[in-house]
């Protein structure tokens, strides 16, 4: 048996979910619990697979090489069905390297007179790419908040997931932003950062690793930031391919479903947001989006609705989503509990 306490200070006996349980759907029933989709409030775009980067763990297999990019009429309808929606509140856009999608300035320009909170996904060295050196001060002019990937604060880490030089590129890019007023108290420009973890093992108590974050990033470099978020890494794509070719697969979807946590599950971001691809296909969220499970299994785009209350209450659910209910969980906004 497992002891899980939540955040209520409620304390749960969970048993260990046998091999032939592991359905996500079949582990949710066991719990009783029913997962639907409420309103949607936060939109999630993913506008292309193209990155100045080819990180091992990432979901999209995003890289230099990619030619999926949003194209503008893609662009327009999206913006249109968001003008009709009054519920939604967050646009999360991300990629690949959104930044690099020749109408994400348009698409952010548009979002800021809509008066939306717009989110991007940020993976820092970017900003040093040809024609990126004023995206900085964009995002400072459209208040945009910026979630940045940083795994680690250790720089070998970094570059052993990330890249060569990648460390010293996201230092150098967080100061810039610093120096704009990205991460400064009482600022009113917002930067977040993210922790996926290098190895086979669940994200540490994100609180605890936010304030180790903070005293080393501010000692070793003078960087602030607001709040750090640890994300479970998906075993999808990139990530997946690396476990079955280190034989580790099956040790790792174990690990998750031994730690599948039914308050956690609960709490599940698919339930109040969608994502939308680069070609315009609706999806309960990114990781299926890569996977290529549509909306309740039946493929839907944005040009099949008229609004996003029109793709119904129902969730597509895979094994991937017990990364989502492990532990305290984990969400684009960090861990549930």
């Amino acid at each position: 048996m497992k002891i899980i306490e939540d955040h209520l200070d409620c304390t749960y006996e969970i048993p260990l979910i046998q091999e032939a349980e592991t359905s996500f759907e079949n582990v949710l029933n066991k719990y009783n619990i029913h997962l639907k989709r409420r309103a949607v409030k936060t939109l999630q775009i993913n506008i292309g697979k193209l990155c100045n980067q080819a990180c091992t763990h990432c979901h999209v297999e995003a890289g230099p090489k990619r030619p999926e990019n949003m194209e503008l009429n893609t662009v327009n309808r999206i913006l249109e069905l968001i003008r009709k929606d009054l519920l939604i509140e967050t646009i999360d856009i991300t990629g690949g390297a959104p930044e690099l999608n020749p109408f994400f300035r348009y698409l952010v320009q548009e979002l800021t007179k809509i008066h939306k909170k717009i989110i991007v996904r940020c993976n820092l060295t970017v900003l040093f790419e040809e024609n990126q050196e004023d995206t900085p001060d964009f995002f400072a002019d459209n208040k945009v908040e910026i979630v940045a990937s940083l795994p680690c604060y250790i720089e070998e880490n970094v570059n052993s997931q990330r890249g060569k030089d990648v460390f010293k590129k996201s230092v150098k890019a967080l100061q810039i932003l610093n120096n704009l007023g990205y991460g400064v108290a009482g600022s009113g420009l917002f930067l977040n950062l993210v922790y996926n973890p290098i190895g086979e093992h669940l994200p540490p108590e994100q609180t605890q690793l936010e304030s180790d974050y903070k005293s080393h990033l501010k000692s070793e470099f003078n960087i602030v930031f607001n709040q750090l978020f640890t994300i479970t890494n998906m075993p999808i794509k990139r990530y997946e391919h690396m476990l079955i070719r280190d034989g580790k697969m099956k040790d790792y979807m174990r690990l998750l479903t031994d730690n599948f946590n039914p308050i956690a599950a609960k709490e599940v971001m698919c339930q109040d947001l969608i994502s939308i691809s680069w070609d315009g296909e609706i999806y309960d969220c990114d990781f299926n989006q890569m996977l290529e499970i549509p909306l309740n299994w039946n493929r839907k785009t944005i040009w099949d609705i008229n609004n996003f209350s029109d793709i119904g209450q129902d969730i597509a659910f895979a094994r991937h989503c017990f990364g989502c209910a492990a532990g305290t969980g984990s969400s684009c906004s960090g861990a549930l509990l």
